[in-house]
C-alpha cells in the first residue's frame, strides 16, 4: 500500500527528485538561499542532511527558517509547497474524490482510478486557455503529488505505464504554467522530468511537445535560432499528423518570421495549412494538446505580424472577431488579447499607429496578459515611442503597472 505520507513530505520530496538534487545537493541549496544573519545560525550541512530526511518521511513538518528556505531553492512559495493557501480547497476535493474511488476499488491502482487521473489531465489541459497560469499550477501541483505518492503502489505494468504517462502530461502542462510566470528553471526542470516519462514509456508525443514547449520559451527570449532548431527536431520526434507535429510545424514558421526568412516563413504556414485541412473540430477545442484547426489562422496572423506581411492585418481581425464572437463556441478571452496584440503589430506594418495604440492599451489592461506575452506589448510599445505617438507614454505607464506586484 502507499504510504500515508503528508502532502507536503511528498511536495519537499518530488520537487527535490524532480531537479535531480541528492539530498546532500538539497542541503547545499538551503544553505545557499539563506541570508547572512539566517546562515550564521543554521547547524552544520550533515544535521541539514538528516533534517531533510526526516521532513520527506513525514515525520516532522519544516519550521521557520527552513520552510523559507525551501520556498526560495524551489524558487515558489510556502503556501505552494506546505498546503496553507485558502485556495487550495477545490484542488483537495479533486483529489480527496481520486483518492475515494481508489480506495473504494480494493485496489493500490486500479483501471478505475487511472481513468479518473486520465480524465483530470484532459480537464487541466482544457481549462489551460481560460485559467490563471498561476491558479492552474497550484491544481497541476497537487496531482502531481497524487502522482507521486501512487509510483511505488503495486500495480501491473500497463497500470505502471498509464500512471507515467499522466504524469508525463501533467510535468508538461506544469512546465506551461511556469513559463508562462518566467518562471524558467523550474520550467526547466518540470520538462526533465516530462521528458524522462516520455522516454520510459516510450510515449513520442509527450518528446515532442516537450521540445515545442522549449522551442516557445527559447522564442520568447530571444533565442530564434535555438527556436528553429528545436521545432524541427520536435517534428522529427513526433508521430506525423499529430497534435504535436503540427503544433511543431506552425512553431517553426514562427521562428521563421522571427528570423526575417520569408520565403521560409510563407513554405512552412503553407504546410500548416495542408496538415490541418483534413482535420475535423476536436470535442475539445480548447485542449491545450489537441490541435484545433481553427489555432490555425491564429498562428498565421502571428507569424504574418511578426514578418511585416500586410496580410496580417486582416488575419489578425478576423482571429480577433471569431474569438470574440458566440458563434464557434464561448469568447476566448485571453487567446483574444493575444490576437490584439497581433493586430497591434500588423497595424504597425500598415502605418496605422493610433488604432495599434489603442489595441495594445486594451491588451495591456485587461488583466488576462501572462507574463510569458509582456515582451509582445513592449514590443509595440517601444514601436509606437520611436513614432512618438502621444499615446506611447500612457502605454508606458500602464506596461509599468502591469509589472507591479
Amino acid at each position: 500500500m502507499v504510504a500515508e505520507l503528508p502532502l507536503w513530505a511528498v511536495r519537499l520530496r518530488a520537487e527535490r527528485r524532480n531537479r535531480l538534487w541528492s539530498q546532500k545537493e538539497m542541503a547545499r541549496r538551503l544553505v545557499e538561499a539563506a541570508d547572512e544573519e539566517t546562515r550564521r545560525g543554521l547547524p552544520v550541512r550533515e544535521t541539514i542532511v538528516r533534517r531533510i530526511k526526516a521532513y520527506e518521511a513525514g515525520h516532522n513538518e519544516p519550521r521557520d527558517p527552513y520552510r523559507m528556505l525551501y520556498a526560495r531553492a524551489f524558487g515558489t512559495s510556502e503556501a505552494e509547497l506546505f498546503g496553507d493557501s485558502s485556495s487550495a480547497a477545490d484542488g483537495d476535493d479533486e483529489l480527496d474524490a481520486l483518492e475515494l474511488g481508489r480506495r473504494a476499488a480494493a485496489s493500490d491502482i486500479g483501471g478505475s482510478t487511472l481513468e479518473r487521473l486520465e480524465l483530470a489531465v484532459d480537464d487541466l489541459a482544457v481549462a489551460y486557455p481560460g485559467t490563471p497560469p498561476r491558479e492552474l499550477l497550484e491544481r497541476v501541483r497537487r496531482h502531481l503529488t497524487y502522482v507521486s505518492q501512487l509510483v511505488n503502489a503495486k500495480k501491473t505494468l500497463t497500470e505502471h505505464r498509464r500512471l507515467l504517462v499522466a504524469g508525463g502530461w501533467l510535468s508538461l502542462l506544469a512546465a506551461t504554467c511556469l513559463i508562462d510566470l518566467r518562471r524558467f528553471p523550474g520550467a526547466a526542470a518540470r520538462l526533465r522530468t516530462a521528458a524522462q516519462f516520455a522516454r520510459d514509456t516510450e510515449h513520442r508525443e509527450i518528446a515532442a511537445w516537450c521540445l515545442e514547449t522549449e522551442a516557445w520559451q527559447v522564442l520568447t527570449t530571444g533565442d530564434f535560432r535555438r527556436a528553429l532548431e528545436l521545432s524541427q527536431t520536435a517534428q522529427r520526434v513526433a508521430p506525423r499528423g499529430s497534435s504535436a507535429y503540427i503544433q511543431a510545424t506552425a512553431q517553426e514558421g514562427r521562428a521563421w518570421a522571427r528570423l526575417g526568412a520569408a520565403k521560409e516563413t510563407r513554405v512552412t504556414l503553407s504546410r500548416v495549412a495542408h496538415l490541418v485541412e483534413p482535420l475535423p473540430t476536436p470535442d475539445q477545442p480548447e485542449h491545450h494538446y489537441r490541435y484545433d484547426p481553427a489555432k490555425s489562422d491564429a498562428y498565421t496572423a502571428t507569424t504574418l505580424s511578426w514578418l511585416g506581411d500586410p496580410a496580417a492585418e486582416p488575419y489578425a481581425r478576423g482571429v480577433l472577431a471569431r474569438l470574440e464572437s458566440t458563434t464557434d463556441g464561448p469568447p476566448r478571452p485571453r487567446r483574444a488579447v493575444s490576437a490584439r496584440l497581433d493586430l497591434a503589430l500588423a497595424l504597425l506594418a500598415a502605418d496605422q499607429p493610433d488604432e495599434a495604440g489603442h489595441a495594445t492599451l486594451t491588451a495591456v489592461t485587461s488583466g488576462l496578459l501572462v507574463p510569458s506575452n509582456y515582451w509582445r506589448a513592449a514590443e509595440v510599445i517601444t514601436a509606437l515611442e520611436s513614432r512618438r505617438v502621444p499615446e506611447a507614454a500612457e502605454l508606458r505607464e500602464a506596461y509599468r503597472e502591469l509589472h507591479s506586484p
